[in-house]
């Protein structure tokens, strides 16, 4: 359609004579024969008027497909308005008719040689529009002859053909050279043929990400600047959008591209203006803050993007979008431009509010009585949605600027007193958060507010109230009277005023016991019981659990001391505003998204970021295209933060287990019922590009034991364990499996170095019993009531088994026991329910051996080996941490292959080497082998270099990660030496633990 649209602009004369309404009067019989003949005739201007009203049918959608031979004939004509008409009836059905569209290419190859450069580029432009497989190799011998032809309006076309044909066959375009023959065309003496190989370079470079095609260097960028100066307003485009992908070399380089293209900031097409705009924002992060020029830069940004806010609505939108999102990054730049920013009456709703979002992050000391004088004439307006913004504006404005809170707080009141119930609902939400905001300073208002409770039906307005007269009980006098008005409808509330009237009352009977306990009686009751949700349901039973059994720490819980909230809580995020930044211009400053959020399939969007500015430190190098891949090739490596041990194990299921049969063995597939919150436990974390499995649906049962099932546990906000914590793009897909066959890139074979190490097996005889640590008491008497616990973790026939002994030093009687874990490092959970059939009685110990699974939810822990356990029995519930040993989760299956073992040696950067010493072991290289075998760690060779023995080993854990290591016995030396090679190296201090403890008993 594009295309049509191009050619129909093109020719002026065929679009002036179109405009005329016969040619698209309603079909009448017949008419396809009637066309068939007319478009046979002998003359001229009658076969013209034919091609006119089967392409006037087209148009408007009729099926036209039957003329294509006949239209097709007419093809063999001087007169270009004919040929023009034909070509764009071809460019239409020559998808639907392949093999009709050949006999057109004798005609196409005849007008590449056409006398008349008008003719060459329509026949080389609507070759490459077409797109059939078929046609396309014989378009290869008319566009080399084009991009080499001496009319620069064929060499432009034909640049742009190239990046056409390329998206139809990449590989012939390569085979044939036309890449190489477009960079040539940079140097072109013609600034439009410069500027389209660029357009077409760049789009190429776009779905070929890797392909590192725009080499851009200091000469390249120096014509593109040249060329820029003498190139239509699209072509500028290009270029600019080009030269926002180069980084300078240093900051004199930076200074100098922006002294040229500033000039640009003044031209009439805002899309060069934006582009401008886009480049001097990215170099300007390379200049010195100090520089002259930096601030003479800043007061040249300021007049045009003022300019464009004089546009049309639709424009000044696209323009404050992308001024939102500069004045995030420098509000130096407009912060003297402000009333440029007020609203107009005549401003459609969407421009109002975003010019009032620049205001609030525009407002400051010196300019906050004119944007409080603006944001109340604002308040009073018709519309309803602008005047809730002002309302809120007001109330961003006190948060971010203190001097101005007394202020910004009077003229809430004044907004209140107007009664316009709206108005005083929005005025209730914002000076709950200028409360939050400052303590203890603007209270006085309270009586004021609680004056408008009844005229509150907005949930939002309802729940700031609440929180309101709950945060302040102590000071108004009749808080449970006011919050028992809420209760009474409580079941037809939303759940967000529902959740804040809970935790009001709770603050209320902190507050005022005495007066208030029937009143949280009654909450807790309707919350737990009468309720269906399950958020207020976890909430009101971690209330009641605290009221009950610790009323001290309820009141440290519930009435700590609350953070201030911030000044901006609506900045976007600095490394997604960085790559905006690079996209000014783009759809992706307006939806103020990455290109990867709304580009369907993504293949071709690359990640920008701003350089590093000038001092930081930062390389400013082009990045490594092979690095990049890597990168995108590994998953990223996201492991939740740690979470509060309350907030998982207080919502335990309280029901005995029910079943007491033998537990479920442990599968490596996802149990059901338990929660994988992360699609695929920490394999999917730790780089294994393998899919992960899908998270089952949780079976409530009554049959199925709940207790160790993970309840639903809140959101946590993910963070970068950092690294590529599983095999990287050389190992293929990673170590999510054993490697069960050599990589490709590994079927050579590898000489010198530590290959011929291979050739030596050297003495493993067979292997020990595993290692298993001591008990040790995981849990006092005197912290549980009587109950003690001491325990140790063993793995035998491939199942981690936590064995524990239960002691109960108290004088009652114990029974009921379950036990449920905290998301962990490995996702460890209980394979089944805690298996204690008998009650324990006063001064009686019990053995337990619990199986663990790998499958249950994974949180990075500190440490790493960290697991918060809750025990309950009929007395109460415990918590307790304890540590398992690393060498619990090396797998049966933990022996590497020789060669890959060596080829993973190197591919892991020398930067994840760890070393450590092992003191004091009297062990030989045999014996200590041995003993570690037992463990699952495996010696792959042995080699002796100077009376030391070197053992090559591997092992691998429950989630796929793979750890390689380098044992050094020196006979005669008690001391060893380890050194751990893995993608993880998060977990090399674990295994040299476990080594030392292995080795040492």
């Amino acid at each position: 359609m594009q295309e049509w649209a191009n050619q129909l602009c093109e020719n002026r004369q065929f679009g002036s004579k179109m405009t005329d309404s016969k040619y698209f009067t309603t079909t009448k019989k017949g008419e396809i024969f009637e066309l068939k003949a007319e478009l046979n005739s002998d003359k001229k201007e009658k076969k013209k008027e034919a091609v006119k009203k089967v392409i006037a049918s087209m148009t408007v959608g009729k099926d036209v497909s039957a003329l294509f031979p006949d239209v097709v004939n007419c093809m063999q004509t001087d007169n270009l308005e004919l040929k023009k008409l034909v070509y764009l009836y071809l460019m239409n059905y020559a998808k639907s008719q392949p093999d009709m569209a050949i006999m057109a290419v004798n005609t196409f190859v005849k007008d590449c040689e056409d006398p008349n450069p008008l003719i060459r580029a329509l026949a080389v432009r609507t070759m490459g529009c077409i797109r059939v497989d078929k046609i396309t190799e014989y378009l290869c011998e008319p566009l080399r002859k084009c991009l080499k032809d001496e009319d620069p309006y064929v060499r432009k076309t034909a640049a742009v053909c190239v990046a056409k044909l390329h998206d139809i066959n990449a590989q012939l375009v390569e085979d044939q050279g036309f890449l190489d023959t477009l960079k040539d065309l940079i140097s072109d003496s013609n600034p439009m043929v410069v500027a389209n190989a660029v357009a077409a370079l760049s789009e190429i470079a776009e779905s070929h990400p890797n392909s590192n095609l725009l080499d851009l260097n200091p000469q390249t960028i120096n014509k593109l600047l040249t060329a820029l100066n003498e190139c239509t307003e699209w072509g500028q485009i290009f270029i600019l959008d080009c030269l926002a992908n180069y980084t300078p070399r240093d900051d004199r380089e930076s200074q100098s591209i922006c002294e040229r293209v500033t000039p640009r900031l003044s031209h009439a097409n805002s899309a060069v203006v934006l582009s401008a705009v886009k480049v001097l924002m990215k170099f300007m992060e390379m200049l010195p803050k100090d520089l002259d020029y930096y601030g003479t830069l800043l007061k040249k940004l300021a007049p045009p993007l003022v300019t464009l806010l004089s546009a049309e609505p639709e424009l000044q939108y696209v323009a404050l979008r992308n001024i939102n999102l500069i004045v995030q990054r420098r509000p130096e730049i407009l912060k003297h431009e402000m009333k440029v920013f007020f609203v107009k009456y005549n401003d459609p709703i969407y421009v109002k509010l975003e010019k009032l979002d620049i205001m609030i992050r525009l407002a400051s000391q010196a300019n906050i009585a004119q944007v409080l004088a603006e944001l109340k004439e604002y308040a009073t307006e018709v519309d309803v949605d602008f005047v809730r913004k002002a309302v809120r504006a007001i109330g961003r404005c006190a948060i971010k600027v203190e001097q101005s809170a007394e202020r910004c707080v009077s003229t809430l009141l004044d907004l209140i007193q107007t009664k316009v119930n709206y108005v005083v609902q929005e005025a209730i939400v914002v000076i709950k958060d200028i409360f939050r905001k400052y303590p203890n300073k603007y209270e006085s208002v309270i009586a004021t507010l609680c004056e408008n409770l009844d005229s509150l039906d907005e949930p939002e307005a309802r729940a700031a109230m609440i929180w309101i007269v709950g945060e302040y009980a102590e000071r108004i006098d009749n808080a449970d009277e006011l919050l028992e008005s809420f209760l009474e409808g409580f079941h037809d509330e939303s759940t967000q005023v529902q959740l804040q009237l809970l935790t009001a009352i709770v603050k209320l009977f902190l507050k005022k016991p005495t007066e208030t306990q029937e009143l949280v009686q009654q909450v807790l009751s309707l919350a737990t019981q009468d309720s269906d949700n399950p958020d207020l349901r976890d909430r009101g039973y971690i209330y009641w659990r605290l009221l009950s059994t610790d009323p001290v720490a309820a009141k440290e819980v519930v009435l700590a001391e609350k953070p201030l909230i911030s000044e901006e809580t609506d900045l976007i995020e600095p490394t997604l505003l960085e790559e905006l930044i690079c996209h000014i211009g783009t759809l992706a400053s307006v939806y103020h998204k990455p290109p990867s959020a709304f580009v369907e399939g993504s293949r071709g969007v690359q990640h920008k970021r701003l350089p590093g500015s000038a001092g930081s430190g930062e390389s400013v190098d082009s990045p490594d295209p092979g690095s990049a891949a890597g990168a995108s090739e590994a998953p990223p490596a996201v492991i939740p933060s740690q979470g509060d041990l309350l907030g998982d194990l207080l919502n335990l299921d309280l029901t005995p287990p029910t079943t007491t049969g033998p537990p479920p063995a442990p599968s490596s597939g996802m149990q059901l019922g338990a929660m994988d919150l992360l699609g695929g436990g920490l394999d999917s974390l730790m780089g294994d590009e393998s899919e992960p499995p899908p998270i089952p649906l949780r079976t409530d049962t009554p049959q199925s034991p709940q207790l160790h099932q993970s309840p639903s546990p809140p959101d946590y906000s993910p963070t970068e364990l950092g690294g590529d914590l599983g095999g990287g793009a050389a190992m293929g897909a990673g170590f999510g499996a054993a490697p069960a066959a050599m990589p490709a890139s590994f079927g050579a074979p590898v000489s010198g170095g530590l290959d011929d190490l291979f050739d030596l097996g050297g003495g493993v005889g067979m292997p020990m019993g595993a290692y298993s640590p001591p008990k040790t008491i995981w849990l006092p008497a005197m912290k549980a009531k009587g109950l003690e616990i001491s325990g140790t973790f063993a793995r035998r026939a491939g199942v981690i088994q936590m064995e524990m002994t239960l002691t109960n030093k108290a004088m009652s009687v114990m029974t009921d026991f379950a036990i449920q874990f905290n998301r962990n490092s490995f996702g460890l959970a209980p394979a089944g329910p805690l298996q204690i059939l008998t009650p324990l009685s006063p001064n009686q110990s019990i053995e337990a051996s619990l199986p663990l699974s790998t499958v249950g939810p994974v949180m990075k822990m500190e440490p790493l080996t960290n697991l918060q356990v809750a025990v309950k029995n009929n007395i109460d519930v415990f918590y307790f941490s304890c540590q398992y040993p690393i060498s619990m989760l090396f797998v049966e299956d933990g022996k590497m292959e020789r060669q890959v073992f060596l080829a993973t040696w190197k591919d892991i950067p020398n930067d994840n080497e760890s070393q450590f010493q092992i003191k004091d072991c009297h062990l030989s290289s045999d014996a200590a082998s041995n003993k570690l075998q037992g463990s699952n760690v495996f010696t792959i060779a042995k080699r002796t270099v100077e009376g030391q023995d070197m053992l090559y080993q591997s092992m691998k854990l429950t989630n796929g990660i793979w750890v390689l290591a380098e044992l050094r016995v020196q006979t005669g030396n008690p001391n060893y030496t380890v050194s751990l090679k893995c993608r993880a190296p998060e977990v090399s201090q674990c295994v040299f633990q476990s080594y030392e403890a292995m080795l040492k008993n």
